[in-house]
């Protein structure tokens, strides 16, 4: 009979299985509670419109070639991972170089950011048919660090525009590639 365990430290949650199929060994695989999600795409040009009461909506925010962030909080988040994502997301590679390599910044090719708050990218959809939002961060905790969020990439000299948060929002893109990376910071104690 197969021996299954479970632990959890700091956020850390290991499984361990001594016996799969007949075979005897012993495999341990760690999870790490993720924490702060951004979805990342590479954009030719993205734009959002923002809907008040009224069924027109406004464009808030609209840029040309560079990175359409979607951005979701989960409790547990704070600064430091605002920060350490924010400064990723301003120095990872993934725009082509001459030779046609991911060796360019958003940063080095002038390019700029639309950024839109995402609380459904914490959705469960593990039971039912109706997605749990139960794993993200409460509004009234979320807003700062989104501010957060949106100001260190201003202070990094980037060309920022965003959308508003916790509003009903339309966003358009062209992704460029398509090349599009989830980013997370796994590791909050880090």
């Amino acid at each position: 009979m197969p021996h299954h365990s479970f632990g959890s430290n700091h956020g850390i949650n290991t499984y361990r299985d001594q016996k799969t199929i007949g075979v005897d060994f012993i495999d341990e695989v760690t999870y790490f509670a993720p924490v702060m999600k951004v979805v990342l795409q590479r954009v030719k040009s993205a734009s959002v419109l923002v809907f008040d009461s009224s069924s027109e909506g406004h464009r808030s925010g609209q840029i040309n070639q560079g990175l359409l962030l979607l951005v979701g909080f989960k409790p547990g988040d704070g600064p430091t991972q605002v920060a350490k994502l924010a400064q990723k997301i301003v120095q990872l590679r993934i725009f082509e170089d001459d030779q046609g390599k991911m060796n360019r910044s958003v940063m080095d090719i002038d390019g700029a950011v639309l950024i839109v708050s995402q609380f459904t990218l914490y959705g469960n959809t593990t039971k039912g048919r109706r997605p749990s939002f139960t794993g993200s961060m409460p509004p009234e905790e979320a807003e700062p660090l989104y501010d957060n969020f949106v100001q260190q990439l201003q202070d990094s000299g980037l060309k920022i525009a965003t959308g508003r948060f916790g509003a009903k929002m339309e966003v358009e893109l062209v992704n460029d590639g398509p090349v599009t990376f989830i980013l997370e910071d796994e590791n909050p104690t880090a």
